[in-house]
């Protein structure tokens, strides 16, 4: 689902730049309002006193409609609100697009973890081999 999320003009010149981040962000629905937690927007560089909090909460624009509905999804268990990519629309207008996704289980972290360990292990095994 697309959405517009409201920000000051600091925070509008770092996301043209590429800058932000959404490692480990949420949407979360409070006060029949939609807002975006832990999204990364670094300081503006050339920003003075009026620079933006980097990790203040964001508001999504979105219809109360919708609202209602993302709320229901994300009541049910195990369901979470993920904004997927932070893009600018054609009319330059800085969008979100979010998810519903499905949080993994113990057992599958654990398993990832291992294939990164191995990937890792194997990577140094070969660059040792070449560097003689």
């Amino acid at each position: 689902m697309e959405t517009g999320i409201e920000l000051v003009g600091t925070e509008v010149k770092v996301v043209r730049n590429g800058e932000a981040g959404l490692t480990g962000s949420y949407a979360q629905v409070k006060n029949g309002q939609l807002f975006l937690n832990q999204v990364t927007i670094p300081p503006y560089a050339f920003g003075n006193r009026f620079n933006h909090d980097s990790l203040r909460t964001r508001r999504l624009l979105v219809h109360k409609r919708e609202i209602r509905k993302l709320q229901a999804m994300s009541e049910q268990k195990g369901l979470s609100l993920i904004p997927l990519r932070l893009y600018l629309s054609p009319k330059g207008l800085v969008k979100v697009e979010l998810g519903v996704c499905r949080g993994k289980a113990q057992e599958d972290k654990r398993e990832s973890i291992k294939r990164r360990e191995a990937d890792l292990e194997a990577r140094r095994a070969i660059s040792k081999h070449y560097r003689g």
